[in-house]
């Protein structure tokens, strides 16, 4: 039967996807939640068994199981909100059925938290290039906030980011449950930004632990890092912002810091002598910065801004520079 009720489609399989999911289910206000998922094997799974085999697979989902699917074109015509969760280096893969004009009239959620390679664009310029989604009609999901603690239930908070920051409130009261909770804000550029660069940092502080560096370096290293993030989101988009608010700093420490951070792992990994080929396969999982870090490197030589940290790490994992020289060099620009 069919209802007035807002209908939200998850696209991507992943841990976050899947906490995602388990957020807007959780949910108390009426609505439809409909799932997107490549692998057919998975979704038999979850229909059946009522959670993802793969990824947060303690976390009970109460979804319909006739709304989870692997047809993208299906799904899509059904519902009014598309919340895009794959990695941002997949997502063109994950977009490839798409019609340019298959997203006329949807709001387009990004939970990305990285930059389409090739075109060099956050999630939000890339759809609006790409498929003509009006940036009023585009919002960000930002932290601090790891899938693992939402699965767990443990007390966490979102930034839902629009130009229209009413559109922001509407999906804000979609998402919210006793556990989450949420704040909305009107710079969907700084929030993208800052999402990226945090987990480019986050593998900062990675490589440094695998180093053997100690909680005093750190604590420089990320107090730097919000700084270099300041620079740079006020070069992109000036806007009046203040970086300490949760969206901005309080997702870059919880990257760096929490034992949860596919980035910060990953770098461990790099610092211990992990190749980049065998830290992938070894974590099973994709660490966005790894390619963000790139994507980076090729904006910043529009936009010149002095990033230490950032240059490092480019240095360490596409010119292959040793992490020990570079992170000693480093650390002499810090402050």
């Amino acid at each position: 039967m069919e209802t007035n009720y807002p209908k939200i489609l998850v696209v991507g399989g992943g841990s976050w996807a899947t906490a995602l999911v388990k957020m807007l289910c959780d949910n108390k206000n009426n609505k439809e939640v409909y799932w997107w998922i490549r692998n057919q094997e998975t979704i038999e799974h979850i229909k059946k068994h009522k959670h993802n085999p793969r990824y947060l697979s303690a976390a009970g989902l109460n979804i319909n199981p006739d709304h989870v699917s692997s047809n993208l074109i299906e799904l899509i015509e059904k519902v009014d909100y598309v919340l895009l969760n794959v990695p941002a280096a997949f997502l063109k893969q994950a977009l490839e059925p798409l019609k340019k004009t298959d997203l006329r009239g949807k709001k387009i959620i990004s939970a990305i938290k990285g930059i389409v390679p090739d075109e060099n664009q956050i999630i939000g310029e890339f759809i609006h290039a790409t498929y003509h989604v009006p940036f009023q009609d585009i919002l960000v999901v930002s932290g601090p906030c790891h899938a693992e603690e939402v699965a767990l239930e443990k007390l966490s908070y979102l930034t839902i980011a629009c130009q229209n920051i009413h559109l922001a409130g509407d999906f804000a009261q979609l998402i919210q449950t006793r556990y989450i909770k949420t704040n909305v804000s009107d710079d969907i550029y700084g929030t993208e930004y800052s999402a990226v660069l945090k987990n480019i940092y986050a593998i900062a502080t990675g490589i440094c632990h695998g180093l053997g560096y100690g909680d005093n370096f750190q604590a420089v290293l990320i107090s730097n890092a919000i700084r270099e993030i300041e620079k740079f989101v006020n070069t992109v988009h000036p806007m009046d912002r203040d970086i300490k608010e949760s969206a901005y700093l309080g997702d870059l420490l919880v990257t760096c810091y929490s034992q949860f951070s596919r980035n910060r792992t990953f770098g461990n990994m790099i610092g211990k002598g992990y190749t980049v080929h065998s830290a992938q396969l070894e974590m099973n999982m994709v660490a966005e910065g790894y390619y963000a870090v790139n994507c980076l490197h090729q904006i910043n030589k529009r936009y010149q801004v002095d990033m230490p940290i950032c240059r490092a790490i480019y240095a360490i994992l596409y010119e292959k520079n040793s992490p020990q020289i570079e992170m000693r060099l480093l650390a002499e620009q810090l402050n």
